[in-house]
């Protein structure tokens, strides 16, 4: 798999129908998660979502651990991060800490808002991923792209400012959980794709649910509730399959992010998005009014038009583009997110930082014997 700062080439038939099943089996495992944990969040049932998020995350961290000790070829990154320990804490506790927040806040929201709702919110998560890896060195701005940004965001403030039963509190709760989601994905990104450690998504999942875990049990030790064990006694039948299905969208989310990139894994969402307001509307009549149909559509189409700029960057609406923002066409391409805009900079700084720490953590573990040294006070 290439690194960043490396080109990647057009994938074959069988890349691209790999790719593709990944995509369908995480819109059909995302989409029922999101649904039976708006089930589970209601009051009357199971409102805590610090524990519910805790018990995702201790199945999937026992899972991944089992799955280790049963066999352990099957995790290839664990080999790439011998003698690497601070590198892997130096990329692990952002992660585990963006992805503590992001499941925690994402199911408080589902207290507030409803599924619908809450799908139009994370259209601008192509948007917000796009400007982290621009922030990165991943990508680069041109006029053409910040007209798409202003297309996606005028279309997603309608489809928000429309709903009938607004919520600020939940929309600060989903906002939060889309910054958090979005920089999990590009830092996560790195650490599959690029640089020194090129992890596996099982490798990946094993490194970071500890992590994450940790967060969560000490935000249950501050939110803790007396009736959740007397809840938890009675739905776990429901909280069991909820932590199962986590456990098999972590390891998705990890291969989508590998094999394609953070903007991608954004679109895939975008789909899932679209399948789940249909099936709200349809099936949980949950209300979508004129105003946040029109800003979805908007919203949708300036997405998909991105997606076709990359897929035919030479095309004649492209070349439209290009001539009605005064850009020569070649600035108007938008490249793959494994392609580094500014090797210079970004990339030979990402794989020279973690090139130092792991030298700096082998030449400590050497001089002391092969015992880590003991952190500074």
């Amino acid at each position: 798999m290439p690194g960043v700062g490396t080109p990647r080439s057009m994938p074959a038939p069988m890349d691209a129908a790999k790719s593709m099943m990944l995509c369908l089996a995480y819109i059909v495992v995302s989409a029922t998660l999101i649904r039976l944990n708006k089930y589970l969040m209601a009051k009357d049932r199971f409102p805590f979502s610090m524990f519910l998020t805790a018990c995702h995350m201790f199945l999937s961290f026992a899972l991944c651990a089992a799955l280790y000790l049963a066999k352990p070829l099957a995790f290839l990154g664990v080999a790439n991060c011998e003698g690497k320990k601070m590198l892997v804490m130096k990329w692990m506790a952002p992660i585990g800490v963006a992805c503590a927040i992001s499941l925690y806040t994402s199911n408080q929201a589902y207290m507030y808002c409803s599924v619908t709702f809450l799908q139009f919110m994370k259209e601008g998560n192509v948007i917000l991923a796009f400007l982290m890896s621009c922030a990165v060195g991943l990508q680069a701005m041109n006029r053409v792209r910040c007209a798409i940004i202003a297309w996606i965001i005028a279309g997603s403030m309608m489809a928000v400012t429309g709903e009938v039963h607004f919520a600020f509190i939940g929309f600060v709760y989903q906002l939060i959980s889309q910054l958090a989601e979005c920089s999990r994905a590009v830092m996560g990104e790195v650490v599959l794709s690029g640089g020194s450690l090129k992890l596996d998504p099982l490798s990946y999942t094993l490194f970071v649910a500890p992590t994450c875990l940790a967060v969560l049990i000490v935000g249950n030790a501050v939110t803790w509730d007396p009736t959740i064990p007397g809840a938890f006694a009675m739905w776990w039948p429901y909280i069991v399959p909820s932590a199962l299905l986590a456990f098999v969208l972590n390891i998705l989310v990890a291969s989508i992010i590998k094999e394609l990139s953070a903007v991608d894994f954004m679109l895939a969402g975008v789909c899932k998005d679209i399948a789940i307001v249909l099936f709200s509307a349809a099936f949980f009549r949950e209300v979508v009014t004129s105003v946040q149909a029109v800003g979805f559509i908007a919203a949708l189409g300036g997405v998909f038009f991105w997606s076709y700029l990359k897929a035919a960057p030479d095309s004649a609406a492209a070349s439209f583009a290009a001539r009605l923002l005064q850009m020569p066409l070649e600035d108007c391409k938008v490249p793959n997110e494994k392609t580094s805009l500014m090797p210079s900079a970004s990339s030979t700084k990402f794989e020279a930082a973690e090139a130092a720490t792991s030298a700096q953590s082998v030449g400590s573990t050497a001089a002391s014997g092969g015992i880590p040294p003991r952190p500074r006070s």
